[in-house]
């Protein structure tokens, strides 16, 4: 029996390992996207909103397809299988940047405004990309899995920003225009990539079944995990955000800004590589804690001075931290359900993430242009004490339960 469990496992982690480079490849690809949108939204913003303190909005309308199109993808998935909703996403890429060239060579801030939402959708499709890795693999391998396919934004964050550099100035004096052009050519790479993808549909068994939505997130373990995520996405987008335009504001130029931006997105990624070890050795709640402290580190150096140098650090040290508090917190998620509870859980998880961050999205551009960039950077403070401190309860809560259930086992002493 345990010879015939083994070999199903060795059978499903070579499955997995096969869709982890074929989903790395995507989330590189795919990353683009919203590279592209954050490199050049707030600035392309600036230009055509009516007024400064709405340039954010398009990166807040981004957010807002990212929380939309979170449930949607958890249906889609559940009913059909995962890769009929990552073609759909891709499709979506595609009129991201058809529409965003098309606003832009019109001058109609909410046309660019639309193209951002259908890169929010985008993006939220590719959300699912890290847990689709784990589907079906063992226990051990589902953290590594996980992080090997965030590591794809590694290359993400070279090919999006650099997309911007060299496409910027094609079409002037529309700048930025065929930046998307070349966005929609790289989302029907990313299609075509995605179709090779084995992900059947799921069978009927697992369509049913399982427990009811609330009980699960009633657990603890849920809460922290969902809570930490909530903090560790918004409060990076917030800085993120708002940096490329708090470089201009400040006299730096936009390859500054772009330079920021691309070493962002790899800090972001580039410890994927061996996330999953450290949280297969530490666990997943102190790789959290470390993340959400380094964004803290983050918003420190935000705070010290506004070079060059100062915004690139911030958004270095931002991005590892994201990166540790956010695999960490989707790897705990992992933790709380049930293979036929997945898609649900999943999705619901994603959409309270980015339906915190589309409300937080909103007050960037606010917060920046009445307060300017320190009080982008104060505002992380407070929730990362929260998060800190709910994951230490529920990992206090953990040990309880353990030294219970060994007392119960070990019976009464005489």
């Amino acid at each position: 029996m345990l010879d015939t469990t083994a070999t199903a496992e060795m059978t499903n982690d070579a499955r997995a390992r096969a869709n982890v480079l074929r989903l790395a490849a995507a989330q590189a690809l795919t990353g683009a996207n919203s590279a592209v949108i954050f490199a050049t939204g707030s600035i392309v913003g600036a230009t055509l909103a009516p007024d400064i303190s709405l340039a954010t909005v398009p990166l807040s309308i981004y957010v807002l397809g990212l929380a939309a199109g979170t449930l949607p993808t958890g249906a889609i998935s559940r009913a059909y299988g995962r890769r009929v909703a990552f073609i759909i996403g891709t499709g979506c890429g595609v009129l991201t940047g058809l529409i965003g060239a098309a606003a832009i060579l019109q001058g109609s801030f909410w046309l660019f405004c639309c193209a951002t939402f259908f890169g929010g959708l985008y993006g939220a499709v590719a959300q699912s990309y890290r847990f689709a890795a784990a589907d079906g693999a063992s226990v051990a391998f589902r953290p590594k899995a996980l992080s090997w396919v965030m590591a794809g934004g590694v290359f993400a964050g070279v090919l999006g920003p650099q997309l911007v550099q060299w496409t910027m100035d094609i079409w002037p004096p529309y700048l930025f225009a065929f930046s998307f052009v070349a966005q929609a050519l790289v989302a029907l790479v990313a299609m075509v990539v995605l179709f090779g993808v084995d992900a059947p549909k799921p069978a009927a068994a697992d369509m049913h079944g399982g427990r009811p939505l609330f009980e699960i997130a009633r657990q603890p373990r849920f809460i922290a995990a969902a809570l930490c995520g909530v903090i560790a996405y918004p409060m990076m987008n917030l800085v993120m955000t708002s940096a490329p335009l708090a470089m201009k504001m400040c006299g730096l130029t936009v390859s500054d800004s772009n330079f920021g931006i691309q070493w962002h997105i790899v800090a972001m990624y580039g410890p994927s590589f061996f996330t999953g070890s450290l949280i297969a050795r530490f666990g997943a709640p102190r790789i959290v804690a470390l993340g959400l402290l380094l964004e803290a580190a983050a918003a420190l150096i935000g705070l010290s001075g506004i070079t060059a140098m100062h915004f690139w650090a911030c958004l270095i040290v931002l991005g590892v931290g994201w990166n540790f508090a956010f695999i960490g917190a989707s790897a705990l998620v992992l933790e709380t359900h049930r293979p036929q509870e997945r898609n649900k859980v999943q999705a619901f998880n994603d959409f309270m993430v980015f339906g915190v961050m589309a409300i937080g999205s909103f007050s960037s551009g606010q917060l920046l242009a009445h307060y300017g960039w320190s009080m982008v950077n104060m505002v992380v403070f407070p929730p990362v004490l929260l998060g800190l401190a709910v994951l230490s309860l529920a990992s206090f809560a953990r040990r309880r339960a353990k030294f219970r259930e060994v007392d119960e086992l070990a019976g009464p002493t005489i």
